[in-house]
């Protein structure tokens, strides 16, 4: 995959009632979390995912597309990918699906590692697994 732009990317951990948020940068391949976005049957505030992609200008955007260990899909899985049609059409970027199966336990177990139960109710798992996502789709990618 070549190198483009700003090397900027955003990822969404895609979740009906929370969409997890996160940026990185291929210079290093590491990503930061954001604050989470929250929606109504997978459908986020649009305002707010504009004010993301206006402050970072990312060069591509990366949505977990949640699968069974089997390879089936999930309910959500079709509404993840509408979303990552809807992401298309608002904002004329690549988006690329990352097909994910552990990321959400991963998120769970690194921040309970850090700071037990207490941590695991303040921190956004989701956006931890959209950290994660981000971060095995630029060392797989580049």
């Amino acid at each position: 995959m070549q190198i483009i732009e700003n090397n900027i990317f955003i990822a969404f951990d895609f979740g009906t009632k929370n969409i997890g948020v996160a940026v990185g940068q291929l210079i290093t391949k590491s990503a930061t979390v954001l604050k989470p976005l929250y929606a109504i049957k997978g459908v986020p505030d649009w305002k707010c995912v504009d004010k993301i992609i206006l402050d970072w200008n990312p060069t591509a955007l990366i949505v977990g597309v949640p699968y069974k260990f089997d390879g089936t899909e999930f309910p959500v899985t079709k509404l993840a990918r509408n979303f990552i049609e809807q992401l298309i059409q608002h904002y004329h970027l690549p988006v690329h699906a990352a097909e994910e199966r552990w990321t959400t336990k991963t998120a769970k177990e690194e921040i309970f590692a850090r700071g037990g139960y207490k941590a695991l109710q303040k921190e956004s798992v989701d956006c931890m697994a959209a950290r994660l996502i981000l971060e095995e789709w630029m060392q797989t990618n580049f």
